[in-house]
């Protein structure tokens, strides 16, 4: 039977698993066994139509008749040669290592529930076979070797390799395996992937043979169990080989976890205890996690947790978890129980009540069945609507609570966000390029529509001939160059979901006057089309001009700046921010040091005053780019002044014209307003430290005419 499962914990104490389905039982066992014997005895019979056989595990029954597996042979042929197989163990060094360590920990588990460990890799090699040391027993006569390659083509259909096809996990019963020598095992497989999501290998456990006709009630315990316990070690799996290669710090950290195991081995009765709190700890890393004990006092908090609880570190031992839970949060006492809970839960920080989505496991004393910790992982339940649209397709990543902030205006300007958020109406984002106002519009997307698209369109990045055609779409054959089967505006494409106009001032006047219609009717007509289609999007444009001016030089269109402007967010400049600098400038230092894997620096004094005396014509866009300038170039466990990019230091002395006059010759010549213009560009350029925005807003003209007269005077940048 094949399972629709992720590795979601939660499933393996909810009931989320076949036994509770009623599928795992001796009837359908039985049936599935006599499908089988119809099919290995006649090539007519079709196993698709039989009742209760799973159309994955009947369709790969016909592949491996196709490819010629002998069902009743458990000898396979297909062996790698010596060099191949080093190579190939040689390429999954790490996973295997990290592999055989976890199977060990778990091997008293293992054997107590007589199962086999397989490790395979993505062609159906077998990398481990735990199942060939002392403790384990085997199939009678299976070549189980590593090295053997137990594919469809070679062994016919398997947990292993359905998993790999299906791309998820897979349970087989006895007689749902090809091969009869596995005809009365049962058999759970689960993915193993990186972080691209790419499935890298299976971990495979392999029941003792049954009964022929096994019990019920033996069947219901064994699926959820075997399943439960791969699903945990996989995530183990998982989590170590990221940790492995995205942070080298974190080297010291498993070598304390290695420690940590072998002290204990010495203490027996903990074993299970902290084995248990190990695996949900890196389970859960990515996100907020709280370790508490059976009173609700917090024991331990991660980096993640202390930012959503607000707290220091140093104070979080004296305080207890109840001051965040609302006063009818039943959560501790389904814990206390044994239960695991995956639930949204409004949490008390501060004056803020938000939502967050709160996944509690406990951990039970091994001999008492008391709990003894509980481990919680927090995370914004904005963040688990995106995660889930991210599978889809969406672009939108940022919510409200990835913006920082500390300034009391601009938190008015993020408050007034988040109450527009939940209104259909347009909204309109006023700001200096680099204030964030298309992170303000994913956040307000992800609180309105997440599950639906977030499409992007910078009206002053096309040009001005093709805008039409990318916001409305064309019809095939509309124009030289025009895809044949035409294709879909990026209005078409937002509906159900957001469309975000970043710069709507640069948009020509022509495309406004189709904008406006298509607002007033919800309907578009492709470039070159005769029928209309409704669409069903909400609008949030974006400018860094004053919109209303350009309305009054009959630049922008009237009508369309009051259908824009039904809500509108002005977003303050960094340098009216205050304190933000200092933040800001801190967390993109850090940011960037832990995505690096390397050691933090810090702001010197120095460094920071020149810092917050900068005027940041290219806002917070500019500070990140700044500080990332200054991480690569300080030298040591300090950020000096002279680290900074030039343009921050020489806003305190500002280079003088001549500097630039005296190597050209005559004054008369140099004086030239050619000449000027030419050096006030370079000498913007140089403010902005080649940050083409930054130097258009210093000289006070748009980026369009700036870089038509870099073009010009040939200007590099």
């Amino acid at each position: 039977m094949v399972m629709k499962h992720t590795h979601d914990v939660s499933g393996l104490q909810t009931g989320y698993f076949i036994a509770n389905r009623g599928l795992l039982s001796r009837e359908r066992w039985q049936a599935i066994l006599r499908c089988k014997q119809d099919f290995l005895q006649n090539e007519a019979e079709d196993p698709r139509n039989y009742p209760y056989m799973d159309q994955e595990v009947a369709a790969s029954w016909i592949r491996s008749r196709k490819w010629g597996v002998n069902p009743y042979s458990v000898v396979t042929n297909s062996n790698l040669s010596p060099q191949k197989l080093s190579e190939i163990l040689n390429k999954n060094h790490a996973l295997i290592e990290a592999t055989k360590n976890l199977a060990q920990t778990f091997k008293k588990i293992i054997v107590e529930c007589g199962y086999i460990f397989y490790l395979f890799d993505i062609d159906g090699v077998i990398l481990l076979n735990e199942g060939s040391l002392e403790s384990f027993t085997s199939l009678p006569e299976y070549d189980s070797r590593t090295g053997i390659v137990a594919s469809e083509d070679a062994e016919g259909t398997t947990a292993h390799e359905l998993c790999f096809r299906l791309k998820r996990p897979v349970q087989l019963l006895g007689p749902e395996h090809y091969c009869v020598a596995f005809q009365n095992s049962i058999a759970s497989a689960v993915p193993i992937t990186n972080e691209a999501g790419e499935i890298q290998a299976a971990l495979v456990l392999v029941s003792q043979p049954l009964l022929n006709t096994p019990e019920e009630e033996t069947l219901k315990k064994l699926g959820p169990h075997s399943m439960g316990l791969l699903i945990s070690m996989a995530m183990v799996i998982e989590n170590q080989l990221y940790l492995k290669r995205a942070n080298a710090a974190l080297y010291v950290a498993n070598e304390r976890a290695d420690a940590f195991n072998r002290q204990m081995q010495i203490n027996q009765d903990k074993v299970a205890t902290m084995n248990n709190v190990l695996t949900a700890m890196l389970a859960f890393i990515d996100d907020g996690v709280v370790a508490i004990d059976a009173d609700g006092q917090i024991l331990y908090i991660n980096p993640a947790g202390t930012r959503i609880l607000k707290l220091r570190a140093e104070e979080a031992h004296n305080r207890n978890i109840n001051e965040f839970l609302g006063n009818n949060s039943s959560l501790l006492a389904l814990v206390k129980k044994g239960e695991s809970v995956s639930t949204e839960e409004r949490l008390c920080v501060g004056a803020d009540r938000s939502f967050y989505h709160v996944s509690i496991r406990p951990v039970l004393n091994q001999y008492t069945q008391e709990l003894e910790v509980a481990l919680l992982k927090i995370s914004g339940a904005e963040k688990v609507a995106i995660q889930q649209n991210s599978r889809a397709g969406s672009t939108s990543a940022y919510t409200f609570a990835d913006i920082i902030s500390e300034n009391k205006e601009f938190k008015k300007s993020m408050a007034l966000a988040r109450r527009f958020a939940s209104s259909p109406e347009n909204i309109l984002v006023v700001g200096e390029s680099g204030t964030g106002k298309e992170l303000y519009a994913q956040a307000i997307h992800n609180v309105y529509c997440p599950q639906g698209p977030f499409m992007a369109v910078n009206c002053a990045a096309m040009p001005r001939e093709l805008i039409e055609s990318e916001l409305f779409g064309y019809e095939g054959g509309s124009f030289t160059g025009a895809e044949r089967s035409g294709r879909a505006g990026k209005v078409e494409l937002a509906h159900g979901g957001t469309l975000f106009l970043d710069e709507i001032g640069d948009m020509p006047l022509e495309v406004q006057a189709v904008l406006l219609r298509t607002l007033e009717d919800k309907q578009i007509m492709r470039v070159g089309g005769s029928r209309s289609k409704k669409v069903d999007f909400r609008l949030i444009a974006a400018t860094n001009k004053d919109i209303y001016k350009m309305v009054k030089e009959n630049l922008f269109r009237e009508d369309l700046y009051f259908r824009l402007s039904v809500l509108t967010i002005n977003i303050p400049p960094l340098r009216e921010r205050g304190n933000d600098i200092k933040l800001l400038s801190e967390f993109f230092v850090e940011n960037y040091c832990r995505k690096q894997g390397w050691q933090v620096p810090k702001l010197s004094p120095a460094a920071q005053k020149k810092i917050n005396e900068y005027q940041w014509p290219g806002n917070v866009r500019q500070l990140q780019n700044a500080m990332i300038y200054a991480v690569n170039t300080a030298q040591g466990e300090l950020i000096k002044p002279e680290n900074l990019p030039n343009y921050i230091i020489l806003e305190t002395c500002p280079l003088k014209i001549e500097e630039f006059t005296n190597r050209k010759g005559q004054a008369g010549e140099l004086l030239c307003l050619e000449n000027l213009e030419k050096v006030a560009i370079q000498t913007a350029l140089l403010h902005a430290d080649n940050y083409v925005p930054g130097a258009a807003q210093i000289l006070g003209i748009s980026r369009s005419t700036l870089y038509r007269k870099l073009k010009d005077y040939d200007i590099e940048y």
